[in-house]
């Protein structure tokens, strides 16, 4: 085998690791709090070194990215860090407390690894809710979540949980995907071949 096909699959591999890489780095910089380009730097040569040293299968076809339903993602996404690091934050200086938590599973429609770890990663960065457990086979994620004040509040929170998927795979899933938010959660989507759980 030449170098030249060796160095085509490289830079192919590559290619197609830009947006994992990408992914990385922005995690790297909301870990931080902070914009630097020292933290930019930072995040970019451990992003590279992650993805060279432990490299995943690449991520090909099936996900695009849809510019407007990425600006609604993102608007919303900015929104839920601004409103709940408030309400986190007056829950711990308040004098009652936190109050209850409450651990619930909801269901996605969602059969994609990419956007199972984006609403996951989404969930988690936001203050007051953090993803525990995510079963692949099911597609349910389950979260721990404070401030629940009784089971209309549970509601809510797998409402809020099943609204950011739609946003994510209205961003980034493919025609296919986004047909099956229309399933309900649970149900299989068309054409995938997986049974109902």
């Amino acid at each position: 085998m030449s170098a030249e096909p060796r160095r085509e699959g490289l830079l192919h591999q590559l290619r197609h690791q830009i947006p994992l890489m990408a992914w990385l780095v922005l995690v790297w910089m909301l870990l931080w709090g902070t914009w630097s380009w020292a933290n930019l730097i930072s995040g970019s040569l451990l992003a590279l070194a992650v993805t060279v040293l432990l490299p995943l299968p690449p991520v090909i076809g099936g996900t695009r990215v849809h510019p407007m339903g990425l600006l609604v993602y993102v608007s919303y996404f900015a929104m839920d860090l601004v409103r709940s690091a408030a309400l986190v934050a007056w829950q711990t200086i308040r004098p009652q407390g936190i109050g209850n938590s409450a651990i619930i599973r909801v269901q996605l429609r969602t059969d994609s690894d990419l956007l199972l770890t984006i609403v996951a990663e989404s969930l988690t960065l936001v203050p007051g809710s953090v993803v525990i457990d995510m079963d692949r086979e099911q597609r349910t994620l389950s979260l721990h979540v404070l401030h629940v004040r009784d089971m209309a509040d549970v509601e809510a929170r797998r409402a809020a949980v099943l609204a950011e998927e739609e946003r994510v795979v209205r961003a980034f899933g493919s025609p296919d995907e986004i047909a099956a938010l229309a399933h309900p959660p649970g149900a299989a989507p068309a054409g995938t071949g997986r049974r109902t759980p």
